[in-house]
Formats: structure tokens, sequence, C-alpha cells
């Protein structure tokens, strides 16, 4: 049996935040399968105008998977994703990884999940504005991507970056095998 990863999907949420590591994790060799999450069990749109059927509502998740993965969106500057945070606590607790991107990342940070470890996040001014509770400050890095403590967070402009890092989490690569994944997407076929 596959070990299913979570993706949580809210009303307009970022599609493309997801799309690469969804695509690698799902892959048949993986081991893995990922399942959407939402609050709800009504569709889903994306900012894309994809409709998605969540798999699980927060209040029937699995009790076994092995990463929550939260991408952006306008939902969250909306405040109208309160309700998944006793998901990210139970992950917290669980030692299960949260890999987070983008406005997902001003959540983690005003919930407190960043105050302590290593992260980044769209700007530290951004957090600093956005996230009322924010005291991680001094552990932003100013970087695409960061994995620290079971968490891994990306800037909105890092879909790819955030997904070698969750590539990386999982070992689902070797180092020559991802850094070509990562040129490959990242910079493409041809420089001009």
């Amino acid at each position: 049996m596959k070990k299913e990863i979570l993706i949580f999907l809210s009303d307009n949420y970022a599609d493309w935040e997801g799309s690469y590591i969804c695509s690698e994790l799902n892959h048949p060799d993986t081991g893995f399968v990922v399942k959407t999450l939402s609050l709800t069990n009504n569709p889903v749109k994306s900012m894309g105008g994809f409709t998605v059927i969540p798999d699980y509502t927060i209040n029937d998740l699995p009790t076994d998977y092995h990463m929550l993965i939260l991408v952006g969106g306008t939902s969250w500057s909306q405040r109208k994703n309160e309700a998944i945070k006793p998901i990210v606590d139970r992950c917290a607790e669980k030692k299960i990884p949260v890999a987070a991107i983008c406005d997902a990342c001003t959540f983690l940070a005003d919930k407190g999940f960043l105050d302590n470890i290593k992260h980044t996040g769209n700007s530290a001014n951004h957090l600093k504005e956005f996230a009322p509770h924010y005291k991680g400050t001094a552990h932003f890095v100013e970087k695409q991507a960061v994995s620290a403590e079971g968490f891994i967070t990306a800037n909105g402009t890092a879909a790819v970056e955030f997904s070698r890092g969750i590539l990386t989490y999982f070992g689902l690569m070797k180092p020559k095998e991802l850094e070509n994944w990562f040129q490959m997407f990242k910079i493409g076929f041809y420089t001009k």
C-alpha cells in the first residue's frame, strides 16, 4: 500500500505551487500517493480555475500520512484557513513534516511554528506585516526554500525549489538526478 501525502487545498489555492511536487510524488515508482485535503467536502476551485473534489476533510483525515503540504492562495490572507491549525499542531507533535509555500508560510509564522527554526517566506517584512504574532525574524533566511526541523518553507516564486526540498527530504532521487531535474524545470532546455 502506498504512503499518503496530504496536500491542503483551500478556495482560490495557487495550483502551480504544488504541481511539480505532486506529479513527482504520484509517480508509480515512489511508493507515495498524494491525497487532497480541504476544510469541507465541497469542491475547491484554484486560482487557475481547476475544480477539485477533496479526498479528505479536516474532520475525516487519515491517521497515517507522511507529510502535510500547504500551498498558497488568497484565502490565507483572508484568514479563511484557521481550522487547519490543529492539523499542523498534530503534525508538529507527531513529527510529521509540514511543507508550506507562499502565504501558507505566513500562516505558519503567525501561529508560532516558525518562531524558533530557520525558515523563509515571501520576505521577512511580509511576515512581519501579515503575521502579527510572528516572533521568528532572527531565524528568517533569504533563500528560495529552507528545510529545518520538520518544516520546509518557500516563497511564492519558488515552486521548483519547494519541490526539490520535498524530494530531498524523502530521498526520492540521487543527487545528480535531482540536480538535473531541478535544472530542467528551473532553467529549461535552452537559456535563450
